[in-house]
């Protein structure tokens, strides 16, 4: 059985928030509410790195273990969806997540919370059929047709990965091989080792 997994590749995130958009339009999140969003460290400074966050569908995942009301739960491909019609806004599992996922709408005045919302991996919500009112709550159910999340195939470098976790940890580890296969596989350019070599001959 696949697992699902999400994986973005910060070497090559070029902070474009295609993704963050392609999931807005795809799936009509309200305003105010990102299920998808880009983070960038060093911002306009050596090493600055992007990465495209959402739910990363944990296989342990801890916004499961505190909900009150087990409105989380796992299907069997390890995509970790919710139910809109249990939830209470406790906003546990907003506290619970490291990485942000669970996303409230101000429902009312003195920020009130309204039914948890996040990423559902393109895989609609708890009933098989989407329905018009569970496209509403839940957005589209690509899985079901046998297609990607679109965030991830609207990647225009192919850094945000989705699919089966096994499938996508081949393809990083790929990366990284031919990433350490140049010049630079130990941080060493080769303006270092030209000087290095220069260095070697003087003496």
């Amino acid at each position: 059985m696949a697992r699902m997994k999400f994986l973005c590749d910060a070497d090559r995130c070029i902070e474009c928030n295609a993704c963050v958009t392609a999931c807005k339009n795809e799936n009509d999140v309200p305003w105010g509410i990102n299920r998808r969003r880009v983070v960038t460290i060093n911002d306009g400074e050596p090493g600055e790195r992007s990465i495209s966050v959402a739910c990363m569908h944990c296989s342990d995942a801890p916004c499961i273990a505190v909900c009150p009301v087990d409105t989380i739960y796992q299907t069997e491909d390890g995509v970790v969806l919710h139910d809109k019609d249990i939830c209470i806004g406790c906003g546990y599992c907003f506290f619970a997540c490291p990485f942000g996922a669970p996303q409230f709408p101000a429902a009312a005045a003195f920020g009130s919370r309204g039914k948890m919302d996040k990423c559902t991996f393109c895989a609609g919500g708890p009933e098989p059929d989407l329905s018009t009112a569970e496209h509403r709550k839940y957005g589209s159910n690509r899985l079901a047709e046998g297609k990607l999340p679109l965030c991830a195939e609207m990647c225009s470098t192919k850094a945000l990965l989705a699919g089966d976790g096994a499938e996508i940890a081949d393809i990083y580890r790929q990366r990284v091989v031919w990433r350490g296969a140049g010049a630079g596989a130990w941080g060493w350019d080769l303006a270092y080792g030209r000087r290095q070599r220069q260095n070697a001959n003087r003496q």
